[in-house]
């Protein structure tokens, strides 16, 4: 199951809160999310490029949406031995992030060819395991970035990157979200309200729901 939003959406808190609860109805949990930084070379790679390194490198959308891919194809094997070793498998981002954010990039919507591309890439070319359900953490932008901001502050790791800052992409990006949504692009997608904040999903009924039926 796969978590998404834009960045400051609560992706991070629901997946806490999901796992506590899926623990206490005993239910064993994995947990990946991307990019993997400090594990992937790419992830670094996109870490770096997003905080102005690598020359004009984050100008190219299809060349950051590649190192995007290859840091998710690199972690095939461990998604797989998750699924197999657990019963729930939660991942915060995955396909569906690198096909909003390049389409946002682009102006293109969610049936541009730039998402086409993502699809053609990660699903049928690297092999990516397909997500049972998508969760979107939908919030406004301006919620979103004002929470990316408060967090850049409080977590020195965190300061705010390159596609987080442009607000206008993050607008963008939250329509094609939604038009991924709408059209239960990959796999089915429930939509979540999130602007009270992910701590305020009740989870319990969420993991019953979607886990434990």
């Amino acid at each position: 199951m796969v978590i998404e939003g834009l960045d400051g959406a609560g992706k991070r808190t629901l997946t806490d809160r999901l796992t506590g609860a899926l623990h206490a109805a005993g239910a064993s949990v994995g947990k990946l999310a991307f990019p993997r930084y400090g594990e992937s070379v790419h992830a670094d790679l996109v870490r770096e490029t997003l905080h102005r390194g690598h020359g004009d490198l984050a100008d190219s959308v299809y060349g950051m949406a590649m190192l995007y891919a290859l840091d998710r194809r690199g972690a095939v094997a461990d998604i797989r031995a998750l699924l197999a070793a657990n019963d729930v498998v939660l991942l915060d981002r995955y396909v569906a992030s690198n096909a909003a954010y390049a389409a946002a990039r682009l102006r293109q919507d969610a049936h541009g060819e730039v998402v086409r591309w993502v699809w053609d890439l990660e699903v049928e070319r690297f092999g990516l395991p397909r997500p049972s359900t998508h969760l979107l953490l939908r919030v406004a932008p301006e919620v979103a970035a004002e929470r990316a901001e408060r967090r850049a502050v409080t977590e020195a790791d965190r300061a705010r990157d390159a596609f987080e800052t442009d607000d206008a992409l993050q607008t963008r990006c939250a329509a094609v979200y939604d038009e991924l949504a709408a059209s239960g692009w990959l796999a089915p997608w429930h939509v979540l309200d999130g602007e009270g904040g992910a701590a305020h999903t009740d989870a319990d009924s969420l993991a019953k729901e979607l886990f434990l039926s």
